[in-house]
This record gives C-alpha cells, structure tokens and sequence, in this order.
C-alpha cells in the first residue's frame, strides 16, 4: 500500500469514527422530538436554540457523574461488559458502503473494506453484541439485572436465526457475501420486490436484535427496572445507549444495502458520488424514522409471546422464503 492510499484509507476510518460518534447524539434528540410530536408533546427545548443542545447537555451530565459498581458485582466484567456493546457495533461500521466507487485522484470506494465475506462478519459480531447484555446483567448481582440478561441471550440468539434465514436468501439471489457486490446486483431491480417476505422477516428480526420496542423486554422499566443495565451509572451507562442507536442505525443501513438498493437510484451526471451517498442515507434514516414510529405506537409484547412469534411464525416463514429463493434463483438461472 503507498502513502497515498494509506491516507484514503486513515480519512475513511475517521469518518466512520466521526459518524458512530456522533449519530447516536443526533439521532437520541431526533427520537425525543419526534416521540413528542407523534403523542402531542413539547418534547426538549430548553437547552440551546429549539432544544438542540440538549442531548450534549445529557452527554456532559453522564460523563461528570461518579462511576459507581457495587459491592457484589463482579468487578472485572462489570467494567469490561459495556465494550462488548460498543466495540462490535463499531467494527461492524468497517465493511458498511455508504456510496458507489468515485474518482478522487484514483478509482476510490466510499467504504473502509469491502471484505468479500462482509455479510458474514456483520453477522459475527451481531452474534458477539450478545455478550454485552449477559455479561452486564450477571456481573452486577441483581436480581432485575440478571432477569434482563436472561431476556436478552435469549432474544438475541433465537431472532439471530431469522435474521440469518433472510440474509441467507439475499446471499441465493445474488450469488456473494460481499456487501458492494450485493449492491451492485440490484442495479435493475431492488431485492425488496423479490424477496419482500424476506424484508418483512429482516426488519422484525432487526428490530427484536437491537431491543427496541415493541421487543424491548431486556430493558423494561416497568416489570424489572432498567433491565441489564439498571446498575450502570455515568459513562458506562451512556455506552449502552451508543451502542443501542449505533446499532439501529447499522440495521437501517443494512436493510438499505440487502433489500432497497444502497446507492443505486436517480443520479446527477457528474455527481454520481454524492448522489449515491445521498441516497444510501436517505433510505436508512427513513428506516430510521419507522423506529422512532414503533416506540410510539406499538405497545409492549409479553415475554411469551415475543418467543411464540419467532419459532413459530417467524422462523417457519424464513425457512419458507428461504426454499422460494432457491427455486426461483434456478428458475432465473
């Protein structure tokens, strides 16, 4: 690799630093501002013009508190559980494409590696975020803790098959793990119109993955407090929430790369890039917005009927589309 490639490369890894870093921030605010206006609230708007600075005014209040563990907890995973939440949601970010390839002095892909078993390490470290909530939930020595960390492995581990069944059958008609070459077979026609059960499948499954409503039982404050992380104060209770959005958002990119397409869309002649960037973005932050819409709207499912809804509809359907692809791929073959 010469210097200049090596500095293409060091640009993109800040970027995507830069934008795990702070799309989080943006995107707590935008969720507390929209929740308020979807249920007829004022929602933050003291701190800075219209409320805008107050997500940062959070950040500087949780980075000053005092870093309590308790007297029980097992001291070393405590401290070591909320880097399994962060690190793996951030590593995820290297093999996202958030646009097509560009001319910037040289031929230059607008992602940080494009690994031609991307799809595969994005489900490992899916499978490695697991470890976070167990971790913390056992090592804090708390009954709500513990009954969170339960909640959550079990969760994650039994939507993590639907989730591979639908990735599973983008993988048939496209023919590559790779993330690009997955982008690039929906140049004529999106994945969404074939597979649209498979779609279906995957944004359920994203949405159990990342524990957010209506399947936010490992952290539900009104039956066990705050879940696995109820005994987390300051820093460390911030990451949990990182990590939360970052992966939100990770899943709404992946939704747009598998099934709507990624950059592929109307494009500016001369501007190819920008507008490939554009329209990545556009997709996933109106995924984004069907999240903040779920919170609003639909009401909390029971612990049973959360698991009912993955082995025996979810899980049957998946292995349904799944054998669909297959035949159809032969078919077109």
């Amino acid at each position: 690799m010469d210097l200049i490639s090596g500095l293409i490369l060091l640009a993109k890894g800040v970027a995507v630093l830069l934008v795990f870093v702070t799309a989080p921030l943006i995107f707590i605010l935008a969720e507390r501002k929209i929740l308020g206006r979807i249920q007829s609230r004022i929602g933050p708007n003291r701190v800075g013009p219209w409320g805008t600075l107050q997500t940062l005014a959070d950040g500087i209040k949780l980075g000053t508190k005092e870093d309590i563990i308790p007297a029980g907890a097992d001291r070393l995973i405590f401290w070591i559980a909320p880097l399994f939440m962060v690190v793996p949601a951030l590593t995820a970010w290297a093999v996202i494409p958030f646009g097509p390839m560009v001319n910037l002095g040289r031929d230059t892909g607008l992602w940080v590696a494009n690994l031609n078993v991307g799809i595969l390490l994005i489900l490992a470290l899916g499978s490695l975020s697991a470890y976070g909530p167990v971790m913390s939930g056992w090592a804090s020595n708390s009954k709500y803790a513990h009954f969170g960390a339960l909640r959550s492995g079990a969760q994650i581990i039994s939507y993590e098959l639907t989730l591979g069944l639908a990735v599973l059958a983008v993988i048939v008609y496209s023919g590559s793990f790779s993330l690009v070459d997955i982008v690039e077979s929906q140049r004529h026609m999106w994945l969404v119109v074939p597979q649209f059960l498979g779609f279906v499948i995957f944004i359920i499954s994203g949405v159990a993955e990342t524990n957010r409503a209506p399947f936010d039982l490992p952290e539900a404050e009104t039956e066990i407090v705050a879940g696995y992380f109820v005994e987390y104060t300051g820093i460390r209770f911030a990451m949990f929430f990182v990590a939360e959005y970052a992966n939100m958002f990770l899943m709404s990119m992946l939704v747009t790369v598998l099934y709507l397409g990624g950059w592929n869309g109307f494009t500016i002649p001369g501007l190819e890039g920008l507008s490939g960037v554009a329209w990545t973005m556009a997709k996933a932050l109106t995924l984004m917005f069907g999240y903040f819409w779920l919170r609003a709207t639909l009401p909390r499912l029971r612990y049973d009927q959360l698991m009912a809804f993955c082995w025996k509809i979810l899980l049957p359907l998946g292995v349904l589309n799944l054998f669909m692809a297959a035949i159809l791929r032969m078919v077109w073959s």
